[in-house]
């Protein structure tokens, strides 16, 4: 494969432009010759995923991405259209942020074990691991716990790397060794190791202390503004002191997230303030990011609507809340799933440094 060196990050959106003007087409031949061994790369390592998931006994299966919601994370955008129809006034449908909601209906319906590689869609979501469009590779396993879904998400790593010949990989000058099991590391121990906060403290019953967590953030020098919420707080810690930090060295494995941080997951066991969901990191990147999932449809109604509320607070829209989708809830069995950016696995395990490398058609 050719090089690609990492260009310096633009500092305006006309900078940006500017920089995208001076680069010629994808479909010019120079120019794909350079992608092309990503390309490849990323067709044996599809393949090899699939491989692997059939021999384990899954399904594969084909979510369609126009969806009455497209999901209803705070801070996720999504795209939408029009659908003309019979009637005078067309339908409005989504083109879906996940596969979540209609695999879940899958599970409903029957299905134990299913896979899907699935376009999906994103807006204001652009840089060197985001595209507009990208794919999400997305399984569930029907009556197994989180932990297996984690195993998954470690094993399709080194499955990657392993296609590729991979016996190192490295990211903006991190580096991690992808064999053997990931680490695994709770994320109030990230919050303890990488920044000293005592993130449990800060949550009472399981609801978050807003204060208590400013107050400790003040006490180590980070701005604290008036109008920043706990998550608000969390977020900024998690991505400016941990997860730089995270699957340097080996693959790491971040769980049990505060359940207000976890709206599709099911509450510990043990704690109720925090929430059977993981995320897979290795070199800093996120890979993952899987769930034991919650089935009851009142608590599931309460966290969307929670979510959409923020939103419409924030944004000032807010998207459907899928009525079928907790209609099904009702039918489906005990449940863990997990998805995957597929582009940025094929990036890390071929060596590309940007999306648009590993993406055969990128969007304009």
């Amino acid at each position: 494969m050719r090089p690609f060196g990492p260009a310096p990050e633009p500092r305006t959106v006309s900078e940006a432009q500017e920089n995208m003007s001076r680069i010629s087409p994808w479909w010019k031949q120079d120019r794909h010759a350079d992608r092309r061994p990503f390309l490849l790369a990323r067709n044996r390592i599809k393949a090899a995923i699939r491989a692997w998931f059939e021999a384990e006994g899954f399904t594969e299966v084909e979510p369609a991405c126009l969806q009455v919601s497209p999901g209803n994370e705070a801070h996720l955008h999504a795209l939408a259209t029009e659908i003309a129809g019979p009637g005078p006034a067309p339908t409005r449908r989504y083109l879906h942020t996940s596969p979540e909601f209609a695999m879940k209906k899958l599970l409903a319906a029957g299905e134990e074990k299913i896979f899907a590689f699935t376009p999906c869609f994103r807006n204001r979501e652009h840089g060197p691991l985001h595209a507009t469009e990208f794919t999400m590779l997305e399984w569930y396993r029907a009556r197994a716990p989180y932990e297996a879904v984690m195993d998954d998400a470690a094993h399709l790593l080194r499955l990657a790397c392993a296609a590729m010949g991979q016996r190192v990989v490295s990211w903006r000058g991190a580096v991690a060794v992808p064999t053997g099991a990931a680490d695994r590391l709770t994320v109030a121990e990230a919050f303890q190791r990488h920044a000293g906060i005592d993130l449990l403290a800060t949550i009472l019953r399981a609801t978050p202390d807003r204060d208590a967590l400013a107050g400790q953030l003040r006490v180590r020098g980070v701005t604290v503004r008036d109008g920043d919420s706990w998550s608000d707080l969390f977020a900024r810690v998690l991505a400016a002191e941990i997860e730089p930090k995270l699957g340097v060295g080996q693959p790491q494995i971040l769980f049990e997230y505060p359940a207000v941080e976890a709206a599709l997951a099911r509450p510990t066991p043990h704690d109720p303030g925090v929430a059977e969901r993981f995320e897979l990191y290795c070199c800093g990147v996120e890979l993952a990011n899987g769930f034991g999932e919650l089935t009851d449809p009142v608590a599931q109604r309460a966290n969307l609507e929670a979510q959409m509320t923020l939103k419409e607070k924030i944004y000032g829209e807010r998207y459907p809340i899928d009525e079928d989708f907790l209609a099904a809830l009702a039918d489906m069995p005990p449940a863990s799933g997990c998805a995957l950016g597929f582009d940025r696995l094929v990036m890390l395990a071929a060596g590309a440094t940007h999306i648009d490398q590993v993406l055969w058609t990128p969007p304009a």
